[in-house]
């Protein structure tokens, strides 16, 4: 069996424009209607949907390769960076901080040149202590497979399925000159076309020991940055590949088996960023609630720790809310949270949601 990189005249890709064109045509209206509303937002809206996208971006990213990190830190990190003024800020460790730089880079500088030196600093970023888990790694260069070749596996040590083995390192340097060189001069590709061809380009080199899936994402939200002619991002491709995280490993690997007609890989791209776009929905629906939740209670007195709690319970709050646990949030004593929380019932803004005792739990009102 060949590899898609062993075929003759790689990476010579190609693929039927009359397949995907009406995907496409669809997508860049839609894409474009989404901007336009995004843009009549105005600036504070328009912030907050960015930073709830870009959360959202980093933590999913993250997810699809199994790594979960915690929103609050992800959340706090982007904010402090963009200079935000919001509630609720927690610290956020090196490793968060390095995810989020390197995606801020992308969106934010998305028409700074793509160069060997930039992705070295996104993958040294991603790894800020020179380790994968416990697993020592080349950072901020290219693979060397000292310990083997780079395979994509799956199962049990001793019942491993290889799907893909990446090109030898001794090649890496080469393909990625070509491939930075692809990206630099090819200006008469439809930008989002150009992401779908990119990630799966930058993918199939794997040039990395590690972190080339969350790479390749951030180098396909830069090219989609470029393509909105934006540098906030207001939906979320990670996001949705990690809802069809299987979808997204199966058509990569029959890709990467395939041929140099790379028109199944695009036509998938397509539609699940078409998916993420109507997705979007969601975000703006939330940032709407929060923004109108606080323009309604601009009178309201608050104190600081339900300042904080509300803030926390407007975002994407796990579980129910009790007075312990409102007390282990906010560092106070469990009376006063209760204290706190019987104001905002009193307020209709918290409301019982029917257990007593102990287990009594409170969530928000729908009239608050």
């Amino acid at each position: 069996m060949l590899y898609i990189y062993q075929r003759e005249k790689w990476p010579a890709f190609k693929w039927d424009e009359k397949r995907l064109l009406p995907l496409l045509s669809e997508l860049r209206h839609v894409q474009g209607k989404l901007v336009g509303q995004m843009l009549a937002m105005g600036f504070e809206l328009r912030s907050e949907a960015n930073l709830e996208t870009l959360t959202l971006d980093v933590l999913r990213s993250s997810e699809i390769e199994g790594e979960v990190l915690d929103q609050g830190q992800v959340r706090s990190s982007i904010a402090r960076r963009l200079g935000m003024d919001i509630g609720g800020l927690v610290p956020s460790d090196r490793h968060v901080d390095g995810v989020v730089d390197m995606m801020l880079d992308a969106t934010t500088n998305y028409n700074k040149p793509l160069t060997k030196e930039r992705l070295f600093s996104w993958h040294a970023a991603l790894f800020p202590t020179g380790y994968s888990g416990l697993y020592k790694i080349k950072v901020g260069d290219w693979r060397d497979d000292s310990t083997g070749p780079m395979q994509v596996v799956s199962g049990a040590m001793g019942k491993a399925r290889v799907h893909f083995q990446a090109p030898d390192a001794a090649l890496v340097d080469h393909e990625m000159q070509s491939f930075l060189q692809w990206i630099a001069n090819e200006e008469k590709l439809d930008p989002v076309l150009k992401a779908a061809v990119a990630h799966f380009w930058f993918i199939t080199i794997h040039p990395f020991e590690d972190g080339n899936g969350r790479i390749a994402r951030a180098l396909s939200d830069l090219l989609l940055a470029r393509a909105d002619g934006l540098s906030q991002r207001f939906y979320s491709l990670s996001a949705r590949i990690r809802k069809e995280r299987k979808g997204y490993y199966q058509i990569l690997e029959q890709s990467q088996k395939g041929n140099l007609d790379i028109s199944s890989w695009i036509q998938w791209f397509l539609q699940c960023l078409s998916n993420a776009l109507a997705d979007a929905t969601e975000i703006t629906d939330k940032v709407f609630r929060k923004h109108q939740f606080w323009n309604r209670h601009l009178e309201t007195p608050f104190n600081e720790r339900q300042r904080y709690m509300l803030h926390k319970l407007l975002d994407d709050f796990y579980g129910k809310l009790t007075s312990s646990k409102w007390a282990k949030m906010s560092k106070c004593s469990t009376d006063t949270a209760l204290r706190d929380i019987q104001d905002l019932v009193q307020k209709g803004i918290l409301v019982n949601d029917g257990a007593g005792g102990r287990s009594t739990a409170y969530v928000l009102s729908k009239y608050m």
